[in-house]
């Protein structure tokens, strides 16, 4: 009888002879002792998590074997460990990872081996490497998986993952360090690294070539289970963080509370740990950054180059200067820093002498002013600043000097960590820095221009007096703006320019743009944004405005109009006189709010809020809602601003809220989980601010007594016991101990049920309105398992609420609560004031 072959078994047959072979069957997550990996073979982890292959550093030529996310996880190839980061290879193909000699080893295009596990072990047949879905690659001794031969946890690269280890082994001397790339295409160990303090302090430090320390994360307190300089901390409802020390070893490590949150740190090219959580819509979203300032990041910018945080790029070359490596300038690789662009004579044997009977110029100095002084100055006993700069001048080596306090500072060979300040920072100094003469224009070459400039000025000012008589006749009868739709009105981007003083006066600035204080014909103010990353063409822009403009709420800042030339986009607002409430809660000790005032702040801004959500034609959600947002009138009526403005750029909320400083601590959880944002978002920071209303300070920053204590969890636990007297220790010392104790606990507790992590056990705005108002007689929640502290074996953390009883969270319309509320006339005054002027849309 004959038997048929089925071709497609013959050819699976085949193909898995040749996998065998010597080769990796593609998604195979082990390479054993018979197989190799070249070209672009991977293998792929058990759940389909990470992968491990070849891969190519940006526009280089130059391979590496690396580890990244799946596509499935990630589709973007995201790096998170590299095995030959100082030795590349340049054909993958001909190079190949094998086991050899009981190693994992990468043998280059000439079978040189340029990588390896370097470990020994007595069971060389039965060595195999596996790649974990948590992402660490693994070397193995046959079926024995409690201790490994090898581990790449223990030899992080840039990036630090869940269950990996940052610390160090006193035993076996071992060290895990988080090390930057050197640029974006350059894998090779950067200048910036973290690591545990192996002198034993339990804190972090961020170093600079391996020896300056620029950020510390402050030592780990037990008690509180946070690095004392990381208050923040606290704020955590994704990570589970411990902290190991024993006689062995000391190490931090962290995990995810919710697997499919897909998070990592890194230690960034910006001198910057980072981190970063995945949002299938967004991409990688930065959540948190230390230092938070780029230019607090030591020497970033290199020798001789300025770092700026108000420019794009942060580095620039001092003038005199050019950038030593243009290409990794280009690459944001600013370590090389810059040289000069002309040799000083000073320091060749010709400073002031004669060279084939022409005398040279003498070396100059020029002054940069509001500058943070270089390091490594050296103290110079003079008594003023004409005899500093002449010790300098004298001293060859000496690159720069400053005369500050009386006393005189000079510098020698490079210029490090250098920082252009504001024109208005009273930290800025000025700095004398020593260039070629022919760096200064020659006096002596203007005069010709000069006497040009004075015959030619004569014979025109008399057109230009002309020019100005008809310009000031004709701007007289000019109207600034005109009305496009009921009280809005169109400026023209010169006539803000004009009412502006050329935008000379900042209010202030957030992610949206920067304010500007402006005043019109008629003697009244105005403030100007200028917004930043529009999206809308110049027709939606309008509509958008046009709908925003129609919003009309006593608790709701006033937009008076608009500008939209070309790419510029501009809102014209009513001034507030009072400023932003963030000023008078922390930045002004003699100007305190009374409680009184404090609760209508809380209430007229509960009222602004549930108008935007509930009042107008579409859910307007602001998602910045936080102190520097609520603005205050000449009477203290509180005015919510900026509402409306995330969608004008787009709601790209991931790009704006991560872009503003100091807006971190008010981001409800469902920003870093990727679901879709609601209105709900808008009521934890909220609740977030009323916390800082009572306390007067920051949520996170230390108390009086100079301890770090998360407020919420503390003002949690105070209300709990409902002792009176312990609720009065929570109000701002600055009130004295002044304020009603029934108010002070309403709002501690409906701050606690905004803030609870489930959007669905939060409240409404007009639930909040209506229980600050003592209409509506709730049961209140009790206080959130986010808020309440443990004992000192557990993490401080944010549980999920949906873990917990759902019964404790939704209130009853049915339970009676004694309301009474006491209002001075004044806050009577804003409170009335409040409710006659509500208009709807």
């Amino acid at each position: 009888m004959e038997t048929k072959t089925n071709p497609k078994f013959l050819l699976s047959l085949l193909f898995l002879s040749l996998c065998l072979k010597s080769r990796i069957c593609f998604g195979a997550d082990t390479i054993t002792a018979n197989q190799s990996l070249s070209g672009d073979q991977t293998i792929v982890s058990a759940g389909g998590k990470f992968e491990l292959g070849f891969f190519k550093a940006g526009n280089t030529s130059n391979y590496y074997i690396g580890m990244w996310y799946y596509k499935t996880v990630v589709p973007e190839q995201t790096i998170v460990w590299v095995a030959n980061r100082v030795q590349p290879v340049s054909d993958r193909f001909s190079s190949e990872l094998r086991i050899s000699d009981g190693n994992l080893v990468l043998f280059n295009e000439s079978k040189t081996p340029i990588w390896s596990t370097n470990v020994s072990s007595s069971s060389v047949s039965s060595i195999h490497v596996v790649l974990s879905d948590n992402g660490n690659l693994v070397l193995r001794a046959g079926s024995d998986s409690s201790l490994p031969l090898w581990q790449s946890f223990d030899y992080p690269a840039h990036t630090w993952l869940p269950g990996a280890r940052i610390g160090f082994n006193t035993v076996t001397n071992q060290t895990q360090v988080l090390t930057s790339w050197k640029n974006s295409d350059d894998p090779a160990p950067g200048l910036f690294s973290l690591e545990l303090d192996p002198n034993g302090s339990d804190a972090y430090f961020i170093l600079w070539n391996r020896s300056i320390r620029y950020w510390t994360s402050g030592a780990w307190d037990p008690k509180s289970r946070i690095f004392s300089l990381v208050p923040e901390m606290r704020l955590n409802y994704i990570y589970n963080f411990s902290y190991v020390k024993n006689k062995n070893e000391s190490y931090f490590t962290y995990s995810v509370y919710d697997p499919s949150i897909t998070s990592r740190f890194i230690m960034d090219v910006s001198g910057q740990i980072k981190q970063r959580s995945w949002l299938k819509s967004q991409g990688w979203n930065l959540f948190w950054s230390q230092p938070r300032k780029q230019c607090e990041v030591y020497a970033y910018c290199g020798a001789f180059g300025s770092c700026n945080e108000n420019s794009l790029p942060f580095c620039n070359c001092l003038n005199g200067f050019e950038p030593k490596l243009k290409m990794n300038w280009d690459l944001q690789d600013y370590s090389g820093g810059c040289n000069r662009r002309t040799t000083l004579n000073c320091g060749n044997g010709t400073n002031g002498t004669t060279d084939n009977g022409k005398k040279l110029k003498k070396d100059r100095f020029r002054e940069l002013t509001s500058m943070s002084l270089p390091v490594g100055g050296q103290s110079v006993e003079v008594g003023s600043t004409s005899q500093c700069e002449s010790f300098c001048f004298n001293d060859c080596n000496c690159t720069a000097y400053a005369y500050v306090d009386n006393k005189c500072s000079i510098w020698s060979g490079d210029l490090l960590d250098l920082q252009q300040l504001t024109a208005d920072d009273g930290n800025g100094k000025t700095l004398y820095l020593r260039l070629a003469a022919s760096e200064f224009k020659d006096p002596k070459s203007k005069k010709g221009l000069i006497i040009g400039v004075a015959v030619g000025s004569a014979v025109g000012i008399a057109v230009l007096l002309g020019l100005i008589v008809v310009a000031v006749l004709r701007d007289r009868n000019r109207v600034i703006g005109k009305s496009v739709e009921g009280s809005l009105v169109a400026f023209e981007y010169r006539d803000l320019q004009e009412v502006t003083k050329n935008f000379s006066e900042k209010l202030g600035g957030g992610g949206f743009g920067s304010v500007f204080k402006g005043t019109m014909r008629d003697s009244s103010v105005i403030a100007v944004k200028k917004l930043e990353s529009v999206s809308q063409g110049e027709k939606q822009f309008r509509t958008e405005v046009s709908t925003i403009g129609t919003i009309q709420h006593v608790n709701l800042v006033r937009l008076r109009g608009f500008c939209s030339e070309g790419s510029k986009r501009l809102l014209v607002y009513d001034y507030m006189p009072n400023g932003s409430l963030d000023a008078h809660l922390f930045n002004c000790p003699n100007d305190v709010l009374e409680w009184n005032t404090r609760y209508q702040i809380a209430l007229g801004t509960a009222r602004g809020l549930a108008y935007l959500h509930e009042k107008c034609r579409d859910c307007i959600i602001h998602c910045d809602i936080k102190p520097e947002n609520i603005l205050l009138d000449t009477e203290l009526c509180p005015k919510v601003a900026d509402f409306g403005l995330a969608k004008l750029v787009g709601r790209e909320f991931s790009r704006v809220l991560t872009t503003m400083r100091g807006t971190r601590g008010y981001l409800a959880p469902e920003w870093i989980s990727g679901v879709a944002v609601t209105a709900k978002a808008d009521v934890y920071s909220y609740g977030m601010m009323l916390f800082e209303i009572v306390s007067g300070r920051r949520n996170s920053e230390p108390s009086e007594d100079g301890k770090v204590r998360f407020f919420p969890s503390w003002a949690a636990g105070v209300i709990t016991s409902n002792e009176e007297g312990d609720v009065l220790s929570l109000l701002d010392p600055k009130l004295g101990r002044n304020g009603d104790v029934e108010e002070i606990m309403r709002v501690l507790r409906v701050a606690c049920w905004c803030v609870q992590d489930d959007e669905a056990h939060r409240p409404s705005m007009g639930q909040v309105v209506q229980i600050l108002e003592g209409v509506l007689n709730v049961n209140l929640p009790s206080v959130p398992r986010s808020l309440q502290l443990f004992g000192d074996s557990q993490d401080i953390v944010f549980f999920t609420e949906s873990s917990s009883s759902q019964s404790s969270h939704a209130p009853s319309n049915n339970t009676s609560t004694a309301s009474s509320q006491t209002k001075s006339a004044a806050s009577s005054t804003i409170s009335k004031r409040s409710e006659d002027h509500q208009t709807s849309t």
